[in-house]
């Protein structure tokens, strides 16, 4: 059974989320100032959902959080700096279906383009494919910020490449890449299961990125080690590692298609683009889903701090953030961290993110310790 989260005494959606990310904004060093202005941006971009009381159900079952917050935290840990703060947001959480959800998407985009001055030619040009009459799959559109000092985010936006249909996903990937000068993208990227996301940095980027997401169902430590196509990309070693630490599982020899990782919660990789004359992409990341892999989220800060410290990165502001977003004891749910993922890109030293949920609507039990395929920690 699941239950409310203990501080959720907040009269609506917006107060509630606003209220952490106010927090959080301090956690990652940002001022008083900075963090009024991004709250007051994240209620905006929730539109009326922001007024909804939290005692009325999440309003649509969306597929950015496990209880349907259309709202979620990142932080993003280097060596020796305070962490990136981002929101992830779905405007038009409300709408009645994913036509009106992903025309909301766009507006939303598009007044921030104005707002903030960058334009939006690269999703323009895209608008087709991403945004049919009638879109399949989970979810249309999702904006992400990146909160930095000043008051200004930078802005990437999420797009389902099955909005035309699942068989059709690797063809909208080929054909969006090739459309915004990625002409060889698509042939170098690994083999996989799936393609859940296709993303676009908008605006101030000092090199915009196109990023494909890649979904890898029974992944082994191997296998993950295998799926760079960076030149020269990450050490394989590091990947393993990063692997075994946050699944908790050490590399087994295991015929394709068999694995720790299961198909219902896979992981993932993420390709980042930059260059249009390069044959390989820039960047790579993993993507763990850490909470089904642990019992409660003491498991997980335990796992999120062995990556954190073997990499030179200082955990305690990763415990500060989960301060920040909920007052429960993490033995008491899981879910809060979701995602830890490890990111290289070309000539910057790798970052670990830590995806932390808002749990506005509910907590999701710790799972008992006799339940299989969710090793002990140590």
């Amino acid at each position: 059974m699941t239950r409310p989260p203990k501080n959720s005494g907040a009269p609506s959606l917006g107060a509630f989320t606003a209220g952490q990310l106010v927090r959080l904004c301090d956690v990652a060093g940002l001022s008083a100032s900075d963090a009024e202005i991004y709250a007051r941006i994240l209620l905006e971009m929730l539109g009326p959902v922001a007024d909804r009381p939290l005692s009325l159900p999440p309003p649509s079952a969306s597929f950015l959080s496990d209880d349907h917050t259309p709202v979620e935290f990142s932080l993003a840990f280097l060596p020796g700096a305070p962490p990136a703060l981002r929101v992830l947001l779905e405007p038009g959480a409300d709408a009645a279906d994913p036509a009106e959800g992903g025309r909301a998407g766009l507006l939303a985009v598009r007044a921030m383009a104005r707002r903030w001055n960058f334009g939006t030619d690269r999703l323009d040009e895209l608008e087709d494919l991403f945004f049919p009459s009638s879109p399949h799959g989970p979810f249309t559109l999702w904006c992400a910020l990146e909160l930095r000092p000043g008051g200004v985010p930078k802005v990437k936006v999420y797009l389902n490449p099955a909005a035309s249909g699942r068989n059709r996903a690797a063809e909208t990937v080929r054909e969006a890449l090739r459309r915004i000068g990625h002409r060889r993208a698509f042939a170098v990227l690994p083999q996989a299961d799936g393609y859940p996301f296709f993303a676009l940095d908008l605006g101030d980027w000092d090199e915009p990125r196109a990023k494909v997401y890649l979904r890898h169902d029974h992944l082994t430590a191997a296998r993950a080690a295998d799926l760079s196509r960076m030149r020269p990309g990450p050490d394989g070693r590091a990947v393993r590692e990063f692997f075994q630490d946050v699944s908790g599982y050490a590399d087994v020899t295991a015929p394709l298609g068999a694995g720790p990782l299961r198909a219902g919660r896979p992981g993932l990789t993420c390709h980042a683009f930059t260059d249009r004359a390069a044959r390989t992409p820039t960047g790579f990341t993993l993507h763990i889903p850490v909470r089904d892999y642990v019992r409660h989220d003491r498991d997980a800060l335990s796992r999120a701090t062995t990556v954190l410290r073997r990499r030179g990165m200082e955990p305690t502001a990763l415990r500060r953030a989960l301060s920040a977003v909920t007052s429960r004891d993490p033995r008491d749910g899981v879910g809060l961290v979701a995602y830890l993922a490890l990111a290289h890109q070309q000539g910057r030293p790798p970052r670990v993110t830590a995806y932390v949920s808002s749990e506005a609507y509910r907590v999701r039990p710790p799972v008992p310790a006799t339940r299989e395929r969710v090793p002990a920690v140590g």
